[in-house]
């Protein structure tokens, strides 16, 4: 039967304070109030730095570890810049030797001046709390110790660990039953650590604002110091956000804040922390004037120039499987591990990067011109930069000059599915033909029109391919290195008949070439005669690699963003190696060199020479649809494309810019060609790029690469090995061994 008697109004409160009453009764004889004898060091003297240490309280299923806590990651470029952070939680763990004495003081003064002297609970607060909240009704006080509210904010941080929302609401709930459990793991957290490392916790797992965990944060996001540096106005102001971080945020109620400062200050001196004339001078100092903020952006977005970089080293992170074994584990280890990360990505040659790009086409051009630019330094693998001539942005309405693609990357890596480079795979094609045995100044002859099936390794037969240069025809009989040098076409068909397309496609392989599209990277399924001319898609990146292979002597590595990983612990983590081995004879990578070097000498290629040093290169175009240029130095090699992304075959006829045809003093406005060539502004953007980044890094001339083995070329070159046949090349004559701009600058 229902029971209809009215019910007491004041039962369940008079629980409550029963339950509360007994609580506080038996944590007093626990030993709450055993408190002679017991010693705690003077304040000053327990900036001793706690390394890791943690307890498991079986009976409540915790543990909790001092030092374990979420904290940022950050990024570094090789310049020693910082790039990017990544974070759930805006912290970095610092030591309490590494904190200011002012801020232990001001912490202590805030939230429990009791702190040394009690064993993890407050009998007397409690007490106080009782009496305030059920005898007299008033509002309502916590009582809780330093030392409960490390628990506190632990407990939290372990169910949003473990992704508990039930765990996380009791561990914020306002009921004695929170309240009781805190009193139990603080008194047990009392007796496995000294007030050193209990102090160090707290200040680095309390808030201090919106996202800012942890005094370091705190001290860098509002006055831009290390916590170590931190003053007494600046200490008290940090102490006094913890009590509510948003109402006093001192970035956006700066009275309110200055109200509270001085309150800790006053408190300070109240406790004995602080002379009265010391809180006098640090309330003197208004709030406003002491704010110098930083802010901090989470990921790679919205960090300028570094943003694929950063992209770039994100995916490599994720990827890697020696950290972690899924990805959310390596995405959490990035985001809460506490790594620093150290890239081989210079913000030198980005922001040279980036500025000899847009100096020729602007990010928001209506056309949608792109210019994606990749280095890698020949012999390590280590990339340089990848940039291009839009800003990184993963929001994708944030307007046309952003992007999240990065073009100068593979498709796998953040990129697309790559562009064609025309003339500049023909290095390639001389590398397969030395080592077939042949030499690059022997004469071949040729024609506009091959027979596919007399071509090894084609794919298809029985068709024509019927090929000219690009000023029309054939020259006959013509060298490979003559081919090279001003760029014919009908040589490179009339090289593979003799050693076949499988012999290329294993030298582009040992290069470190492939497709840039991940359904078909491996250029042996999708072997064409055309490939010779550089009609399939690659990246930047990955010609850069190529170029850097023939620049160190034939020694290939893969690229490589890393340098190191360094975790919490201070300890190294594994990252992805470079796997760097000799894998084309040191011979046929000089002659190469030589032959490349010549078509910047002698040839079309000569806007690519960068002043004062011996450059070596090859520029392309694949039939209007994109434009491509490389160029390298011992220390360097670099590669570039210009393409119209949403129309990859197709080049539109006018583009808007600066200096964008053969004058260099054309200035800015809208050109129109109705043929578009590497040559144009894509190769002295490269140039521009090169010099600057190469003289601002002080990189030293190195001139002593790309000598030909004998046995590879008939030496002293005739001639007809190296000058201008009398082709009327984009209609200027190069006069033979005069080493002029083809197009009379």
């Amino acid at each position: 039967m229902r029971d209809n008697r009215p019910q007491n109004p004041t039962a369940k409160p008079a629980r409550r304070v029963v339950a509360l009453l007994i609580a506080y009764i038996v944590l007093c004889i626990a030993g709450g109030m055993t408190m002679t004898g017991f010693f705690a060091p003077a304040l000053v003297d327990i900036g001793k730095t706690v390394e890791k240490s943690s307890f498991s309280l079986q009976g409540e299923n915790v543990s909790l570890n001092l030092t374990d806590l979420p904290q940022q990651s950050r990024m570094y470029s090789s310049d020693g810049k910082l790039i990017a952070q990544f974070y759930t939680q805006n912290r970095i763990v610092v030591a309490l030797k590494n904190i200011s004495p002012w801020m232990q003081k001001a912490m202590v003064a805030r939230e429990d001046h009791n702190f040394l002297t009690e064993t993890g609970i407050d009998p007397k607060g409690i007490a106080r709390a009782f009496v305030e909240t059920f005898i007299k009704r008033g509002p309502r006080e916590g009582g809780s110790t330093l030392t409960q509210q490390y628990v506190k904010n632990a407990l939290i941080d372990e169910a949003m660990e473990q992704n508990d929302p039930i765990a996380a609401y009791h561990a914020r709930a306002d009921t004695i039953t929170r309240k009781l459990r805190e009193m139990l793991i603080a008194q047990e957290l009392n007796e496995h650590y000294n007030k050193a490392e209990i102090l160090q916790g707290y200040l680095n797992i309390a808030q201090y604002g919106v996202n800012i965990y942890g005094v370091e944060v705190a001290a860098e996001s509002y006055f831009g110091v290390h916590a170590n540096q931190l003053t007494l106005s600046q200490s008290a102001l940090i102490a006094s956000i913890t009590k509510d971080p948003s109402a006093y945020d001192p970035l956006y109620h700066p009275l309110v804040a200055q109200q509270q400062r001085n309150m800790v200050l006053q408190q300070m001196v109240q406790y004995g922390f602080a002379t009265k004339a010391e809180a006098q001078a640090a309330e003197a100092i208004p709030v406003k004037s002491m704010l110098h903020p930083k802010t901090y952006p989470i990921g790679c977005n919205d960090i300028g120039i570094m943003g694929y970089a950063c992209d770039y080293t994100v995916r490599d992170i994720l990827m890697d499987s020696q950290l972690g074994s899924t990805v959310e584990a390596r995405r959490k280890l990035l985001y809460e591990g506490g790594l620093k990360i150290y890239t081989t990505f210079s913000e030198a040659a980005e922001q040279a990067a980036y500025n000899a790009q847009t100096k020729y086409i602007a990010p928001n051009n209506p056309q949608g011109m792109i210019i994606a630019t990749a280095s890698v330094q020949p012999g390590t693998g280590k990339i340089i930069e990848v940039q291009q001539n839009k800003i990184y942005n993963v929001n994708g309405n944030a307007g046309p000059q952003y992007t999240a693609l990065d073009y100068s990357v593979d498709q796998s890596e953040g990129g697309g599915t790559g562009f064609g480079i025309g003339s500049s795979f023909k290095p390639i094609n001389m590398v397969a033909w030395l080592q077939a045995g042949h030499k690059i100044t022997q004469e071949l002859d040729t024609y506009t029109v091959y027979p596919v099936n007399s071509i090894p390794c084609a794919q298809k037969t029985g068709a024509m391919w019927n090929l000219t240069n690009a000023e029309g025809g054939t020259l006959t009989p013509e060298s490979p290195l003559h081919a090279l040098i001003y760029s014919h076409n009908t040589p490179q068909a009339s090289m593979a008949q003799i050693i076949g397309l499988c012999a290329i496609a294993n030298a582009a392989t040992e290069l470190g070439y492939h497709n840039a599209a991940t359904a078909t990277s491996n250029i042996h399924d999708t072997i064409t005669p055309t490939m010779i001319i550089g009609t399939l898609g690659v990246s930047p990146l990955t010609m850069a690699n190529v170029y850097a292979t023939i620049a160190a002597n034939g020694v290939e590595c893969t690229p490589i963003a890393i340098n190191q990983i360094i975790n919490a612990d201070g300890k190294s983590l594994p990252v992805p190696p470079a796997y760097c081995h000799q894998a084309i004879s040191k011979q046929v990578a000089n002659t190469v060199a030589y032959a490349m070097n010549l078509d910047i000498t002698k040839g079309i290629a000569y806007l690519e020479q960068i002043p004062g040093r011996k450059t070596f290169g090859k520029s392309g175009t694949n039939q209007d649809g994109s434009l491509a240029d490389g160029a390298f130095v011992p220390q360097m090699a670099t590669f570039t494309i210009s393409a119209q992304p949403q129309h990859p075959s197709q080049l539109p006829e006018c583009i808007t810019g600066n200096s964008l045809v053969w004058s260099a003093t054309s200035g800015p406005g809208t050109y129109c060609e109705s043929q578009w060539y590497g040559e144009m502004y894509l190769i002295r953007s490269l140039e521009d790029y090169m010099s600057t980044y190469l003289s601002e890094a002080k990189i030293p001339v190195d001139d002593n690469y790309g000598t030909p083995d004998p046995n590879m070329v008939d030496l002293p070159l005739s001639p007809n090995q190296w000058e201008n046949q009398g082709e009327n090349l984009f209609g200027t004559h190069v006069a033979p061994m005069t080493p002029v701009d083809p197009w009379g600058q």
